[in-house]
């Protein structure tokens, strides 16, 4: 078993506290034992700060960042040498009347180059073996599709 620790501090106090919706700020800092914080906030959509993180952009990375790694170490495992790697990740979240949402699914497209020699297939079908065994995307209920294109390095 492993745990992983977070604490969500919020700092939107106005002044006001929750007083009304429109007068807190949406603003929050996690704190990770010797990690730096991370400063978020909701989506603007929500009454949130564009500049800072927001938890779907979170989730979204989450996924991407899960798969990748898994990927990587299965490209390793399989003496592919993988050169780049680049995920335009996506998801698409709908809310239902009562102002509450999920996630519809989310899509990772990431783009590969691996190094001449490369097996181009078995680089593609490893995205799916990574997809099984992502930590990230085995805790979720959204369905998660992948548009993998793989290249050899030129």
């Amino acid at each position: 078993m492993h745990e992983f620790n977070a604490r969500i501090i919020w700092d939107g106090n106005l002044g006001d506290g929750t007083s009304s919706y429109a007068k807190y700020g949406r603003q929050y800092r996690t704190r990770i034992e010797g990690k730096p914080d991370l400063h978020g906030s909701a989506a603007p959509e929500f009454r949130g700060e564009a500049a800072k993180h927001n938890p779907e952009d979170l989730f979204v990375t989450a996924i991407a960042a899960c798969h990748m790694l898994s990927y990587l170490a299965l490209c390793a495992k399989s003496r592919i040498s993988v050169l780049k790697y680049e995920d335009q990740a996506s998801g698409t979240m709908s809310l239902d009347a009562k102002g509450g949402g999920r996630f519809e699914e989310v899509v990772l497209r990431p783009a590969v180059t691996i190094a001449a020699g490369g097996n181009v297939d078995k680089a593609i079908e490893l995205h799916h073996k990574a997809h099984e065994l992502c930590f990230i995307a085995n805790s979720c209920s959204v369905p998660i599709r992948h548009e993998a294109t793989v290249q050899i390095e030129s």
